[in-house]
């Protein structure tokens, strides 16, 4: 394979080109409600030649080796006509010459359990989430498993083979009462451990019926408080509201979010600090090299508060004198890379969760991350449930807890950051121009916010 790839990339008469062979097997098994719903194993094999000719970029993606070279010009053609519509030119950042392999050092490797035994598992943790409580109507249990080998060539001198492996999974459950249904799930997720699927009988247990209770629960009372995150919902909000902000092929196509998200810019305390990496291992979305071949690194995005750093692939850290981070990634062989998160997070602090609560007279908890949307800097998200704080303790859990505001009055109304930071993997994965799931993960401590705005009962 390297001798084929550096072959084929010397043939190319483009400024510069890069090739990706990728082979994945996947195995996915899913249940709703009492019956399993899917249980597949497949091999996905493909590749794509990407070229850059001027301002133009071709993009070939194939599922056959042979005949690599027409590929190969069809792609060099694509740029040419691309480069004759387009001004100036695209110059990439310079990156070294690497030749590496890199393989997988797993705790257990998910290739070893056989289909059944997983089957099996998915199918006990089932029975555990419709025998918690007469009032679970439902389940939703997905699991999936991938293995890649992953080759990759370019035209400045690299060849590089890794090793992905990418294992996640949701056990959720849904509570109804006739008039209304409630929702809550555990997760997980893993670059090398099957183990990560392992030993969940008492949380899953506890999420459903931690579903049925929040039948009966009261809707939160819209209005401001102070609030507390737990480390799931603070993750979300951290990738979705500021990560995607970081990303900096959209930072230099946009005027406005270039003067907000400019270096030196202050967002948040001097003890917040946020950054990504891809070299949290052992998490979803990390690993040594990027799709550009670059090596992957721990990227500050926030430091002592200020904007230091954003996500780049080798275009975007030309365009903005900047160097390459390693986050250009592309969620399979059908498409470019783009700048995309790996492992986002809030850095550890300092401060105990009973401290958090203490001087709240009266505020909210809000835990697990249903889901939420992003329009720019503008943010809602809905937490899977709550609980009402009341003079320094934790009171009744309510529901329907949704957050809105502004990222960056919100990163300002960061008041304490907690010392349990934890990581979140699950089976979901993050979404842009159609690269969906890209697997990522996400990390945080506790973190309380004043003035946030909770909508709820009026």
């Amino acid at each position: 394979m390297q001798s084929k790839l550096q072959n084929l990339v010397s043939l190319s008469n483009s400024d510069y080109c890069d090739i990706r062979i990728e082979e994945t097997e996947v195995t996915l098994i899913s249940f709703r409600g009492k019956e399993i719903e899917k249980m597949e194993r497949k091999i996905q094999f493909g590749g794509c030649i990407r070229t850059l000719i001027g301002s133009g970029w071709g993009f070939v993606a194939f599922n056959r080796l042979d005949d690599l070279e027409d590929k190969l010009r069809l792609a060099e053609k694509q740029a040419w006509t691309i480069n004759g519509f387009k001004k100036g030119s695209v110059s990439l950042a310079p990156t070294q010459k690497i030749i590496d392999q890199v393989f997988t050092s797993y705790r257990e490797d998910p290739r070893k359990v056989s289909l059944k035994e997983k089957a099996d598992l998915l199918e006990h943790y089932n029975q555990l989430i419709l025998k918690a409580d007469p009032r679970i109507t439902s389940t939703r249990i997905v699991y999936f498993d991938k293995h890649t080998d992953w080759y990759y060539a370019n035209s400045d001198g690299s060849y590089i083979y890794q090793e992905k492996t990418d294992i996640g999974g949701n056990l959720g459950a849904t509570a109804s009462d006739g008039e209304e249904r409630t929702y809550d799930s555990i997760t997980f997720g893993s670059t090398n451990d099957f183990g990560s699927a392992r030993n969940h009988d008492e949380a899953v247990i506890a999420a459903a019926q931690s579903a049925a209770e929040q039948l009966t629960a009261p809707t939160v009372r819209g209005g401001e408080y102070t609030v507390i995150l737990d480390p799931e919902m603070a993750g979300l909000f951290v990738h979705e509201a500021f990560g995607h902000l970081s990303e900096a092929d959209e930072i230099y196509e946009d005027k406005n979010l270039l003067e907000l998200m400019a270096l030196g810019t202050r967002y948040g305390p001097s003890f917040l600090n946020i950054y990504d990496s891809g070299q949290e291992w052992g998490n979803r979305g990390c690993m040594k090299y990027d799709d550009e071949g670059t090596p992957t690194e721990k990227t500050y995005l926030i430091k002592g508060g200020e904007v230091v750093g954003h996500l780049h692939s080798r275009e975007s850290a030309a365009k903005m004198n900047a160097r390459p981070t390693g986050n250009a990634r592309a969620i399979n062989y059908r498409y470019p890379p783009i700048c995309r998160m790996r492992s986002t997070c809030i850095e550890e602090g300092e401060d105990k969760f009973e401290d958090m609560l203490s001087d709240i007279d009266l505020g909210v908890y809000a835990i697990g991350g249903l889901g939420g949307e992003t329009n720019g800097e503008l943010f809602t998200f809905t937490a899977i449930r709550g609980q009402m704080i009341r003079n320094g303790r934790l009171a009744e859990p309510v529901k329907n807890v949704t957050l809105t505001g502004n990222v960056f009055h919100t990163l300002d109304n960061i008041d304490k950051i907690g010392n349990d930071f934890s990581f979140l993997n699950n089976a979901g994965g993050c979404g842009k121009f159609e690269q969906s799931p890209l697997p990522t993960s996400e990390g945080s401590p506790h973190i309380r916010i004043k003035n946030v705005i909770i909508g709820g009962e009026s």
